[in-house]
């Protein structure tokens, strides 16, 4: 699953912010949904499959942090659609601002 696809669900780009935080332990990421353990751990699955989110054994939890560099691909692809439509607009603004050449003084 891609970067994309895994930050369409709100519940996932929730743990997303939690963890931009800090690092958490299962059970205090769970703790803040009104859905299943399971459930949540379903969407941290997601996240870890698309590369986003890992974890490591502490004693008997599991603590969830972000991986370094996983929203550059969606970093990069919001700096490019930018940079289009800036453009766009600045060529659009030039257009609009140019005198008719209908032969009507402006």
């Amino acid at each position: 699953m891609d970067t994309f696809n895994a930050l369409a669900d709100p519940t996932r780009r929730h743990i997303i912010e939690l963890l931009a935080a800090r690092e958490q332990t299962f059970g205090e990421l769970a703790e803040r949904f009104e859905m299943s353990r399971p459930a949540v751990s379903q969407h941290l699955k997601v996240l870890r499959d698309a590369d986003i989110v890992n974890s490591r054994p502490d004693a008997q939890r599991r603590v969830y942090r972000l991986n370094d560099g996983a929203l550059d691909e969606l970093e990069t692809w919001v700096k490019s659609v930018r940079r289009f439509w800036s453009s766009a607009l600045d060529e659009l603004e030039r257009v609009l601002e140019e005198p008719h050449s209908d032969g009507e003084k402006q």
